[in-house]
């Protein structure tokens, strides 16, 4: 009732329109109303069969509106009417929200009727909260996997990156997170996922029991650039807006990348120049704009942001990632080469990083890791001789309590998708391998 209230009177006596002047591709032109305009603003178009299509204004030219749509252009010509909406494009999450699928308008798709609006009106483009407000990052937070949970320590209202080629386990690894990570609320963003893999991952990855407690927004490969883009920001907004509830909320976005794709196919239509890769300037002002809403709150509350960046080409300094990877506080780097040793998750643990490590540990639990990273380095920098059979036993001690341990290493990183692990039991599995030392052999 309140949100009827708040849609009233937020409606004017008279509204604008325009005509379509122009349709190129995805962009349309529209004359006429440029002067009740602004980048960002929502216009409605008619098309020749009465349909409604909703846009957004992306840059003017001479005196014409830039538009794109947020569906297809059928039915769209030259003359067809252009109505100006005119309010900032916000959404009203509620509690009812949890256990629904919504689409990038937040409209629900899952075939359970409508979902009742909040009252509150959250921006969909909202501002972080100011650096001067913001609380400190929070205690540990239980990821479910053990690997991650113990050598990439991850804190509530952290950031971190997983990044990834195609076909390494970034969908199965977030899948993990969404069921077993200890959170208040999960708000997962499937940003141009595919269609065959939504229902999968929502009924057998997520089940009932991860489901009642999470809000899913799904904009598939098939829809336009801006609705791939909308859904992102609306995962943030859903967050938000159970953060400020108290809540300490997980959020999962598959992928940042497809974000950025998407703002690249917006901007190039605008005319933006293409810089690096063809990715334009406003990609790299919109990934921090984006990332920075995930953190602390500046109350109660905080959302801690997991992002899947695909790596193009395994490239792993790409534009996309070599940005993103600055602007968060942490990267899981999964690695090709260990999943095609059937190790899963194919975590590189010499090449992930926290950034609230090891301030977040005790000092037994920061000398239980600085070891077990030790081995892994040594037995890596070796591993060419090793496997070759170059290296002869006894003649390096530190190389040869590597080979000794690693083994158990490998194992303890191994997880099956259907297993959870805590904390707790981490370490004390850690601990448990480091004490079976090696017999020393004598050099000859």
């Amino acid at each position: 009732m309140f949100t009827l209230k708040a849609e009233i009177e937020r409606m004017h006596a008279w509204r604008f329109y325009g005509r379509v002047v122009g349709v190129q591709g995805l962009l349309v032109e529209v004359a006429g109303a440029q002067q009740s305009l602004s980048i960002g603003s929502r216009v409605t178009l008619v098309s020749r069969q009465e349909k409604f299509i909703p846009c957004e204004v992306i840059g003017f030219q001479d005196d014409r509106a830039l538009l794109m749509p947020y569906s297809m252009l059928e039915g769209v010509g030259v003359g067809c009417q252009a109505y100006v909406e005119g309010e900032t494009p916000v959404s009203h999450p509620s509690m009812q929200w949890l256990g629904r699928v919504v689409n990038a308008m937040g409209e629900p798709i899952d075939g359970k009727g409508p979902i009742r609006a909040g009252a509150e009106a959250y921006p969909i483009r909202a501002q972080p909260p100011a650096a001067h407000l913001r609380q400190r990052v929070g205690d540990k937070i239980d990821l479910g996997v053990r690997s991650l949970n113990t050598f990439v320590t991850c804190c509530k209202g952290q950031r971190m990156g997983i990044f990834a080629g195609s076909g390494v386990g970034k969908s199965i690894l977030l899948s993990m997170f969404a069921r077993y990570a200890m959170s208040d609320v999960s708000v997962i963003g499937l940003i141009g996922e595919r269609g065959r893999e939504v229902q999968e991952f929502i009924e057998d990855d997520l089940g009932p029991e991860g489901l009642a407690r999470s809000v899913v927004v799904v904009a598939t490969s098939d829809e336009t650039a801006l609705m791939r883009r909308q859904a992102a920001y609306l995962t943030l907004t859903i967050s938000e807006y159970f953060r400020d509830q108290g809540n300490d909320v997980l959020c999962l976005m598959d992928s940042v990348t497809r974000f950025a794709m998407a703002q690249r196919e917006i901007g190039l239509a605008g005319g933006e120049p293409p810089a690096s890769k063809g990715y334009t300037p406003t990609v790299f002002t919109e990934l921090p704009r984006l990332l920075e809403r995930a953190g602390p709150g500046i109350g109660r509350g905080s959302i801690t942001g997991l992002f899947t960046v695909l790596v193009e080409g395994d490239d792993h300094n790409e534009p996309i990632s070599d940005a993103v990877r600055g602007i968060l506080d942490g990267h899981i780097v999964l690695d090709r080469a260990i999943a095609e040793r059937g190790r899963f998750p194919a975590v590189n643990i010499l090449r992930s990083i926290s950034r609230t490590m090891p301030g977040c540990n005790n000092n037994e639990q920061n000398d239980l890791l600085v070891t077990a990273r030790k081995y892994l380095a040594d037995y890596n920098d070796m591993e060419e001789m090793i496997r070759l059979g170059a290296y002869r036993s006894g003649a390096n001690r530190e190389v040869d309590e590597a080979i000794h341990f690693h083994p158990a290493l490998e194992a303890f990183m191994a997880q099956k998708k259907n297993d959870r692990a805590t904390l707790d039991d981490g370490y004390q599995a850690l601990a448990e391998i480091l004490q079976n030392r090696p017999v020393p052999q004598e050099q000859n």
